[in-house]
């Protein structure tokens, strides 16, 4: 699906920088800033997919490090894809396994066309290409694919960094010239990937380099491994103004409620995080009042719901009391509406953003 602009249209655009877009994908149409529930492994944990349906959820973040394990590249091919697979049927991204690359450090080897996993499942060894990625991309059938990319933790030295930046570029150029000989007609979106941890100067270089490859669009990498919050915050700013205006912006694994405004102000459009489910599963719960562990003896016989002022299931059914007791009793059905609540209260969110920002306030 595409628009006279191309694959983004940049609707409405503040003197401050603010953005509301739309994001053309095979899938539907994205508005822009969004935030992505985290589906790793073809399921936003605890969530059935009515449940993200009724929430307005349009679009999950999926992994190919963890589905070309399991349940395995051929498995999803036979299924037709993964929307088939998982039955959905709206947009899906990919990330690329460049996030292993750092939280998997001591499974894994980096060389220059590539990286070597050991499985954390059984120990077999694994060489994802930027090729390889993007061939099962499009076994995958996602709508959105990034491309590999080696990201580094915080402390870091400089000239860990700039080989970093290296790979990433090298890659980044491989899987353009991937798709430009493949042919690759299905519609997908490919996104590339700024890295440079907090170096500016590699950062600089890394958006120049990734941006003269004209990708889709542009995802700031390597935020938040580490570094102090003020730092997040330094960085993230200064890449983004240095990002395209015209193609969407993707903050890669940044997402506290509090954050994504402050992020939004900077021009970013696009948000993914595992919090909502998470911190779901542990009995803590966001509100327009902060955060709330279910957990603690305070709600025994609190019979009021999660968030007086939310319409979600969780809060329309069930109270504080009822939730906390399935907690302690060690029910499966705590964390389900714990986390439903979350993903409701993440949507709300950004459809609150979204509006503050056509009108202008």
């Amino acid at each position: 699906m595409s628009n006279k602009n191309g694959v983004f249209e940049l609707v409405k655009k503040s003197k401050s920088g603010v953005r509301f877009g739309k994001l053309y994908t095979p899938h539907g149409i994205i508005n822009t800033p969004c935030f992505m529930p985290v589906g790793t492994q073809g399921t936003v944990k605890t969530q059935t997919i009515a449940n993200l349906l009724d929430n307005d959820v349009n679009i999950i973040v999926a992994n190919i490090y963890h589905l070309y394990l399991r349940p395995g590249l051929v498995t999803i091919e036979k299924a037709g894809g993964l929307h088939k697979l998982i039955g959905w049927d709206r947009t899906i991204l990919t990330d690329s396994g460049g996030y292993q690359v750092f939280s998997l450090a001591d499974l894994r080897k980096i060389e220059k066309d590539g990286v070597i996993f050991q499985s954390h499942i059984d120990g077999s060894n694994h060489k994802f290409t930027p090729e390889l990625v993007l061939q099962a991309g499009e076994i995958i059938s996602s709508d959105i694919r990034m491309v590999l990319d080696h990201c580094v933790g915080w402390p870091v030295s400089d000239d860990e960094t700039r080989i970093a930046v290296e790979n990433t570029t090298n890659w980044a150029r491989q899987s353009i010239e991937y798709r430009q000989k493949s042919g690759s007609g299905d519609g997908s979106l490919l996104f590339g990937i700024v890295q440079g941890s907090v170096y500016r100067n590699l950062r600089e270089q890394s958006v120049r380099e990734i941006t003269e490859l004209d990708f889709d669009g542009y995802a700031i990498g390597g935020i938040s491994i580490g570094e102090p919050k003020s730092l997040s915050f330094e960085v993230s700013e200064f890449t983004a103004s240095l990002l395209p205006e015209e193609k969407p912006r993707y903050l890669m694994g940044l997402g506290e409620p509090s954050d994504i405004k402050r992020y939004v102000k900077m021009g970013i459009d696009m948000f993914d995080c595992v919090l909502p489910t998470r911190n779901g599963r542990t009995g803590t719960v966001f509100t327009k009042n902060g955060k709330l562990v279910i957990r603690n003896a305070i709600y025994k016989n609190d019979f009021t719901p999660i968030d007086p002022d939310c319409d979600c299931f969780t809060c329309r059914h069930h109270t504080r009391a009822y939730i906390r007791h399935l907690f302690n009793a060690g029910e499966m059905l705590g964390p389900i509406l714990t986390s439903l609540h979350n993903i409701h209260y993440y949507m709300q969110l950004m459809e609150e953003i979204r509006g503050e920002i056509y009108a202008d306030s």
